[in-house]
């Protein structure tokens, strides 16, 4: 993967985290700079945890799926940036039951929103990532990115409320289906 395929890579994976902020914001209505920072760091710190879960889990089995492994990473991320791209063109808007500044609330929606990075960690070791050395990157750039817009994410919810409509997950879904077909052309052709 080239750096700026983990760029947009990271990209796609925070449109959750800048869509569930923005929630976050719309709901709080006014500035909280506790809440602002305990939204941004637990929506990074997941989103940089659930790639190293799932490429750890994925290194142990990587001798038996070597031969279809970009098969993975393709179908991991056409099934995820499908369901992103969906989910944003619904529109639908689920109801708001929760407090956002309270810290269980906001470590379980940091949880909720990283769940895709876990299948990206898989795609991850299933596309050749297999030192530490190499992992690291991607990490720090989905945490950082993550971080950045939660916290982004946060203040727009506050400033516009619920007259904003941002496409933020089919934009993220696309760049997801995009790297997986990236990833199958490379293997197939190369």
């Amino acid at each position: 993967m080239s750096t700026l395929e983990i760029w947009l890579l990271a990209l796609a994976l925070a449109m959750d985290c800048f869509t569930v902020a923005i929630t976050c914001g719309i709901i709080q209505r006014k500035w909280n700079g506790r809440t602002a920072l305990r939204v941004s760091l637990s929506f990074g710190f997941f989103q940089g945890l659930m790639p190293i879960i799932g490429w750890i889990a994925t290194r142990y089995l990587h001798n038996f799926i070597e031969s279809f492994d970009h098969w993975i990473a393709f179908g991991l991320l056409m099934f995820l940036g499908s369901r992103m791209l969906h989910e944003g063109l619904k529109g639908e808007e689920s109801p708001h039951h929760f407090d956002p500044t309270k810290l269980k609330t906001i470590l379980l929606l940091g949880v909720a929103v990283s769940i895709d990075a876990l299948a990206v960690g898989i795609s991850f070791a299933c596309v050749g990532i297999n030192q530490w050395g190499q992992l690291c990157l991607p990490v720090s750039i989905i945490t950082l990115v993550s971080c950045v817009l939660a916290f982004v994410g946060y203040v727009v919810g506050i400033g516009f409320g619920k007259r904003l409509k941002l496409p933020a997950e089919p934009i993220g879904g696309l760049i997801l289906i995009a790297i997986g077909c990236r990833i199958l052309y490379q293997h197939l052709i190369g």
